[in-house]
């Protein structure tokens, strides 16, 4: 691992590694994750990667242990980046003085380290000191704690977009029922896992509790919604009847008159999130993901026969 150097006066950022091959994310708009910078945190679990709900980690930047002092002692000395010229590397190794006034003492240099994705990160590390050496047993202020690692288990946990299911599936007609249930493959829990390894490690699990279904109505005079969904809804089955209708839509009118001759129906997927085992006592919105299928809805047309005396 190269450490930072110092040229000029000035802190030069050597390229480090992030926490291990699943230990990135995103943040855009209301979609979130984390991209840990100079960090040894790995982050991993079948709830990583994919898109989040918008959640920020609280603090951007921190401290992490590194080398002991005779360690970051020579890693200082002799890890000469190629891209330093001589002269800069020169003027380096003159302002080693903070690490060779640690040599031989009990204790580890922590360094900081970032949460990329987070626009505030350079204001935070800007109020840092590069390095802060810590005798044993201590954490520094703004040294990692296992709350925020559980915060950044948080950041990086996703849950996935619904894949809803209707019968009738293309098309449906007035006062008929339409099923609806999601077909997520028996996928009901995601985890994400956070660790700092050697050091500390925090879970926090997504838990599917319920759906709910938005008919795409501007009032309930156009649907009645059967909202007895549970996690996932019921598939509708062959023999099934109107009262064995427990999670759907029911409309009332047809679809036509409408902008795109269709019902947007939207089914929102809750999902509880909480801390594995309660390492923290962390209480968690749960997090929701939508999505939209269009209906559309005609009337069954029928014809009266005059019947022969």
């Amino acid at each position: 691992m190269i450490g930072n150097v110092l040229v000029a006066g000035m802190l030069l950022l050597a390229p480090i590694p992030p926490g291990g091959t699943s230990g990135t994310g995103y943040q855009k708009g209301r979609e979130a994750g984390v991209i840990l910078r100079d960090s040894q945190i790995i982050v991993s679990g079948d709830g990583a990667g994919g898109t989040s709900d918008g959640y920020r980690v609280k603090r951007p930047c921190w401290y992490e242990p590194g080398l002991n002092a005779d360690d970051m002692l020579k890693t200082q000395r002799e890890s000469k980046p190629s891209w330093i010229p001589a002269t800069e590397w020169e003027r380096h190794l003159e302002s080693l003085k903070q690490f060779e006034a640690e040599a031989g003492k009990e204790g580890r240099w922590w360094k900081q380290a970032y949460n990329e994705a987070d626009p505030d990160a350079a204001a935070c590390l800007m109020a840092m000191e590069p390095y802060v050496f810590v005798p044993p047993g201590t954490t520094p202020p703004g040294g990692i704690t296992l709350a925020e690692l559980v915060d950044i288990a948080r950041a990086a946990l996703t849950v996935p977009k619904p894949n809803v299911r209707l019968n009738p599936d293309a098309k449906s007609y007035v006062n008929l029922g339409t099923w609806v249930w999601l077909d997520n493959g028996g996928e009901n829990t995601r985890s994400v896992t956070a660790t700092l390894p050697g050091v500390m490690s925090a879970t926090v699990v997504a838990t599917q509790r319920n759906i709910t279904i938005d008919p795409g109505t501007k009032d309930d005079k156009r649907a009645e919604v059967k909202e007895e969904c549970g996690p996932t809804g019921t598939p509708y089955f062959k023999g099934a009847t109107e009262d064995d209708l427990k999670c759907g839509v029911v409309y009332l009118r047809a679809s036509v008159d409408l902008p795109r001759e269709v019902y947007e129906l939207t089914v929102t997927s809750a999902w509880d999130v909480a801390v594995q085992d309660d390492v923290v006592p962390f209480a968690y919105d749960p997090i929701e993901a939508s999505a939209t299928r269009d209906v559309p809805v005609g009337e069954v047309q029928s014809t009266v026969r005059k019947g022969t005396p």
